[in-house]
């Protein structure tokens, strides 16, 4: 079993979490770069409920590229994005990797909607790269 933490900019919001996680990817589409306000979003996607929040989220939702509502949770005080739940995937919470302490577990196995990357980013070592959401 995997352990994670993390903690906001300004250490307002931290979450553990111990969890097998159920993938570890990297989102290009324009959401995820317009909410981390970079390139792309990293995740690694551990089942609802295995994160303990300590600390005040503020929750954003929004229509995703799939149509589907996407919820970002994030500290209302620094803005760091701190986890992440999309209505296509029920069940599942995505925990953003800046805010980790220790990424040195984090291992891309796949991107999605690299039909929207920076024509500038090439990850190498990624085994699975789709368009859009996979199906």
């Amino acid at each position: 079993m995997a352990e994670f933490s993390a903690a906001c900019l300004c250490g307002k919001v931290t979450y553990t979490a111990s969890a097998d996680p159920i993938f570890m990817g990297v989102c290009h589409c324009k959401d995820c770069q317009r909410a981390t306000g970079s390139a792309f979003e990293a995740v690694v996607a551990v089942p609802d409920g295995a994160a303990n929040v300590s600390g005040t989220l503020k929750v954003v939702s929004v229509k995703g590229e799939s149509g589907n509502s996407i919820h970002r949770s994030f500290c209302p005080d620094c803005g760091s994005t701190m986890m992440t739940r999309a209505d296509v995937m029920p069940g599942v919470l995505m925990l953003t990797t800046g805010p980790m302490n220790d990424t040195s577990a984090f291992k891309p196995a796949m991107q999605i909607y690299c039909d929207s990357a920076q024509p500038w980013v090439a990850l190498g070592g990624i085994p699975q790269s789709f368009p859009k959401m996979p199906g």
